[in-house]
């Protein structure tokens, strides 16, 4: 039976947020949150799985993140390597694929061979496709898609953007959550999320546990997803999903 059948969505993504204010709130320094939010990410990686979800793609570190304090860029980078060696091996075992979305160049030689070693070590995995958005934007997803079109001389089509974007191995989002409280996308998934629905949460990540999934994905049901047609052609039988072969 397939999540869509169900109700569970193929696909979720989230912006993780509030790492950094639920650290201050107890008096910790920021990297302390960080730390907090990979085990709140591994808790939401086994609950997607178990619940039939073939999708994740997180909000990491943003191409705006480097203009954080130096400390808490520098920890960030210094968590990621960590979690690089801690996590793979479970992620592996658990039949989770890694691909990491983002720009490498500004990445130090250490990451961004970490990031390969990651994606080859879990490529026959497919009971989750676990994204990892680091030194990601979306405005930048698309410039760089519409760029390749332009270099290999293609018309710049929906179609043609569609196949060139940074997550064309999978399907669009159908559920979008932010955590932290803030109400706005911040610059994630821009093209992808055109008919995303989209879930506010006012938990902070590092506080946002498989019961706060569920109610999430429990809107995302409730939702009638209509991709422009009317409720009246829906009733019909005529719904028609964008991404529908």
């Amino acid at each position: 039976m397939s999540s869509q059948s169900t109700g569970i969505p193929r696909h979720i993504a989230i912006v993780m947020d509030g790492n950094g204010r639920w650290a201050t709130r107890r008096f910790l320094p920021r990297v302390a949150g960080h730390k907090q939010g990979v085990e709140s990410l591994r808790r939401c990686v086994k609950a997607c799985a178990d619940r039939g979800v073939g999708v994740l793609t997180v909000f990491a570190f943003s191409s705006e993140n480097w203009n954080r304090p130096v400390e808490e860029v520098s920890g960030l980078m210094d968590l990621m390597v960590i979690a690089l060696g801690r996590e793979v091996p479970k992620l592996t075992q658990d039949g989770v694929r890694l691909h990491f979305i983002g720009e490498r160049g500004g990445l130090s030689d250490k990451i961004a061979a970490g990031l390969i070693q990651a994606e080859a070590a879990t490529a026959h995995n497919t009971r989750l496709v676990l994204n990892v958005c680091f030194n990601y934007g979306g405005r930048w997803d698309i410039a760089r898609a519409a760029a390749q079109l332009a270099a290999r001389g293609e018309a710049l089509t929906e179609a043609n953007l569609d196949a060139a974007m940074a997550l064309s191995h999978v399907p669009d989002p159908d559920l979008f959550i932010r955590t932290g409280g803030e109400q706005r996308l911040s610059n994630f998934l821009l093209w992808q999320s055109a008919y995303s629905e989209l879930v506010f949460s006012d938990r902070l990540w590092p506080e946002f546990d498989e019961a706060a999934l569920d109610e999430a994905i429990e809107i995302f049901r409730r939702r009638e997803r209509r991709f422009g047609q009317t409720s009246a052609q829906l009733a019909d039988g005529e719904r028609r999903d964008p991404q529908a072969a």
